[in-house]
């Protein structure tokens, strides 16, 4: 069975680090090794622990990054432990592109139309402060996959779906605060939040500072939708 569908497949070992919510409720980081590699998915050997399908975990190879969806989970025994297939969440970029074979990597399809965002999404690490508006108790953490309309924020224990937050952030040397809320939890992983009270001229002004953070992605960028 493999998690990536029909695209094509790699028979590879590449080392991970993997980390989640088990379904023990726990928060778990270990180690692990992804075989039957795709661009879009992988099935991850040696599992120390149980995850369900359907959850969201984190994976790494060397310095990237990204979100998978758990698609199925099978007992494998010995040195395999527990084998999960696991499938990119929608956006979230290949960490271990570089180890796929060349015509792999050369046929691979053009960025979703491209991006369909408003705003390009930037990996990159942002401050931020975030405060939950009910107790007003102040966070200090860096978010990943910024742009101008939200980002995601790597945590073990994410708030609650529409949990209200207060945001603040620099943008050169002005101090910005705004409202936002929390859109998606993925437990163990992380928080995706949008920036709802920000005015538009912020969001803008937000998306050409992180354009001009991460200037690379940027010339890739379609023209916006209108």
């Amino acid at each position: 069975m493999s998690a990536s569908g029909a695209a094509p497949r790699a028979i590879l070992e590449v080392r991970l680090r993997v980390w989640g919510m088990g379904a023990d409720n726990q928060p778990f980081h270990q180690n692990a090794v992804a075989q039957n590699v795709s661009k879009t998915g992988a099935c991850i050997c040696g599992f120390e622990h149980q995850v369900k399908v359907g959850d969201i975990i984190g994976v790494q190879y060397e310095t990237k990054k990204a979100r998978c969806k758990v698609i199925w989970v099978m007992e494998a025994g010995g040195l395999k432990k527990v084998q999960v297939g696991v499938q990119l969440v929608a956006d979230q970029e290949c960490p271990w592109l570089s180890q796929l074979p060349e015509e792999m990597r050369s046929h691979l399809p053009p960025s979703v139309p491209a991006n369909r965002r408003k705003f390009q999404r930037h990996k990159i690490s942002f401050p931020v402060e975030l405060r939950d508006e009910r107790v007003n108790t102040p966070m200090r953490v860096n978010a990943t996959d910024v742009s101008g309309n939200g980002c995601y924020i790597e945590t073990v224990m994410p708030f609650a779906v529409s949990t209200l937050l207060r945001i603040d952030f620099w943008i050169d040397q002005e101090r910005v605060s705004g409202s936002a809320a929390v859109r998606t939890r993925d437990p163990g992983v992380g928080m995706g939040i949008e920036f709802t009270g920000l005015k538009e001229e912020l969001k803008q002004a937000l998306q050409a500072h992180l354009d001009k953070l991460d200037p690379g992605i940027s010339v890739q960028r379609q023209k916006p939708l209108e």
